[in-house]
């Protein structure tokens, strides 16, 4: 009875919590034209769709001229082998933020690309979703100075986040140069759980 009592107390008081938290909010706008091209990932919570990356992982967006982004992620397992998928992403609703987006890797399944935090001149940006089970720091270069970083996860915190749950990304960890490996292209089927294909990297056939 005590343990049914004291599992109950646990479940409530977490509950009480997640209700106390805020909305996640986006940044009021983004400019694509500015936001677009490579990203490297500083940082990212786990997730299953990426346990296959172990370093170099990057995001490239380009514009396209029906307005939609081009989307292509790459990253190398352990043995230096690229991994790539290509997907399109899009404004999630035309009266909304434009901060707020949709992004598939097999269509009609979306997934939330929120982007919660940006630099003023676009050098770093923070990508999450409404339930916070997904987090992303990107930044224009591999790596961010210490202050740099400290003002992101000050952001992450205020925005309902656990900066604890963050894991790093190595980039550049070994050189793979004249290393010939054949490009994975991950395949996207229907899943019967399409959260998990939150953005910025689709999950494998495993999902």
């Amino acid at each position: 009875m005590r343990a049914a009592l004291f599992v109950f107390v646990i479940t409530m008081a977490g509950t009480s919590r997640a209700a106390d938290l805020k909305p996640v909010e986006v940044v009021p706008s983004l400019d694509f034209q500015r936001y677009a091209g490579r990203w490297f990932e500083i940082a990212r919570y786990p997730n299953r769709f990426q346990k296959n990356c172990a370093s170099d992982t990057t995001a490239e967006y380009a514009l396209r001229a029906d307005g939609k982004i081009t989307v292509k992620n790459t990253c190398r397992k352990s043995g230096g082998e690229p991994i790539v998928a290509k997907g399109i992403a899009k404004v999630a609703d035309a009266n909304g933020p434009n901060s707020k987006l949709k992004v598939t890797f097999f269509w009609p399944f979306y997934g939330d690309y929120w982007v919660i935090g940006l630099d003023p001149d676009y050098k770093w940006a923070i990508v999450g979703d409404g339930d916070r089970d997904y987090l992303w720091i990107l930044s224009r270069t591999p790596k961010l100075d210490e202050p740099t970083y400290d003002q992101i996860l000050d952001i992450i915190r205020r925005q309902g986040f656990d900066p604890g749950r963050l894991i790093t990304t190595k980039h550049g960890a070994a050189d793979y140069t004249g290393v010939r490996h054949p490009t994975q292209v991950i395949p996207c089927g229907p899943q019967p759980r399409p959260r998990c294909l939150y953005a910025p990297f689709p999950p494998p056939s495993s999902c």
